[in-house]
């Protein structure tokens, strides 16, 4: 199994209330928690896109963040987790041209997630009317992204969006083009996914161990695949929540303690909306209650977050592992920057070979298969 990590843009109140440069250095922290992973032999980072949403996400300009981070990494395949495709708030041309253009510039590093959105709080301020409308739009799209990078004469007279006879350019460099990932944060998307022949970039609240059952969905139903691009990404990526690995496993529990997870968690169902609400899951502003260290406990036992000194971690990531997930994606931007370093450094020298011998990554191995050298 592979390893990523996630890049959000995390600034909640506490982090600007101590520093007001807090947003700035939270963007360059995580920068730097890329380039620590791409040191450390993480296979992936991904990036995520999100607007409006105040301190669960600044990274706004997710292309940006990713042409920067692409230029000061050497191995890493860096991912849009995802760009937002919905014309009114990118348009697919633009977005396609974005696509091979950081697929050129990094020499093939680039993978190409797409989905509908965190919530209606993101959507609605682009003038789309609710979180339902997205689907329909999102069908209409998808589909689009390989037609322009294989038609020189490309046009296109949608409900969503219209373009005029033209030639989208440039070409990608990696051919037939980047592989392409769906993210889903609902059981049906998973399915739906898999039948487009998409990766999946599996977003869930219940933790990553947990979704044995979705992996299995995905795996079975990708078999009979039409594919939207020129392959099938037969991948699966599993967020796996919070990750601190320490040489000392109690201190790590304690720097998790602190992190106010609690908090973060409230971010998610604040903005997630159209996520499954949990029995007992307050309402925002009202927040769900602090963790102590039993909570805790639990949590780690269920795989919600992954926490401990190298050995407990690798327990806990072997549990992902026999889910049947390709990739397992890491968080580390709601520690402390050190405490955050120190974990990518340990997940490279005593997890990572434990778990991927590999040196080819595995959206690679699926476009060789279809279109070998």
């Amino acid at each position: 199994m592979e390893l990523g990590i996630f890049a959000q843009g995390f600034v909640p109140h506490w982090r600007v209330a101590a520093d007001p440069d807090a947003e700035h250095n939270v963007l360059m922290g995580e920068l730097a928690q890329v380039q620590a992973a791409d040191r450390a032999g993480f296979k992936y980072a991904w990036v995520s896109e999100h607007h409006f949403l105040e301190e669960y996400s600044h990274l706004s300009s997710s292309d940006v963040f990713i042409s920067f981070a692409l230029a000061t990494t050497e191995r890493i395949h860096v991912g849009a987790g995802i760009f937002n495709p919905l014309p009114p708030v990118n348009h697919p041309a633009k977005v396609a041209e974005r696509v091979a253009m950081l697929d050129h510039l990094s020499e093939g590093r680039f993978e190409f997630g797409i989905g509908r959105g965190a919530g209606s709080h993101e959507v609605t301020g682009f003038g789309i009317p609710d979180t339902d409308s997205t689907r329909a739009i999102f069908e209409e799209v998808a589909p689009e992204f390989a037609k322009m990078w294989r038609q020189t004469s490309y046009r296109h007279d949608g409900v969503s969006f219209s373009l005029a006879e033209r030639n989208v350019l440039p070409k990608p460099w990696t051919k037939p083009h980047p592989p392409m990932w769906q993210a889903a944060g609902n059981p049906a998307t998973w399915e739906m996914a898999a039948h487009k022949g998409l990766g999946i970039l599996g977003f869930s609240l219940t933790g990553a161990a947990g979704m044995e059952d979705s992996v299995r969905t995905y795996k079975e139903a990708i078999a009979d695949a039409e594919p939207i691009g020129d392959y099938v990404n037969d991948n699966v990526m599993l967020a796996g929540g919070a990750c601190i690995c320490l040489e000392d496993g109690a201190l790590a529990r304690r720097v998790l303690l602190d992190s106010r997870q609690h908090y973060f968690s409230s971010l998610v169902y604040r903005y997630h909306d159209t996520f499954p609400r949990r029995d007992g899951i307050p309402v925002w502003p009202e927040i769900i209650p602090e963790f102590d260290e039993q909570r805790i406990e639990a949590m780690i036992d269920a795989g919600y977050v992954l926490c401990g000194d190298p050995d407990e971690v690798l327990t806990q990531i072997r549990r992902v592992e026999a889910s049947g997930a390709d990739q397992l994606c890491v968080t580390t931007f709601t520690s402390p920057q050190d405490v955050a370093m120190a974990t990518i450094e340990n997940l490279g020298r005593y997890i990572i070979p434990e778990i991927d011998t590999d040196p080819v990554h595995r959206s690679t191995r699926m476009r060789e298969l279809a279109f070998p050298a």
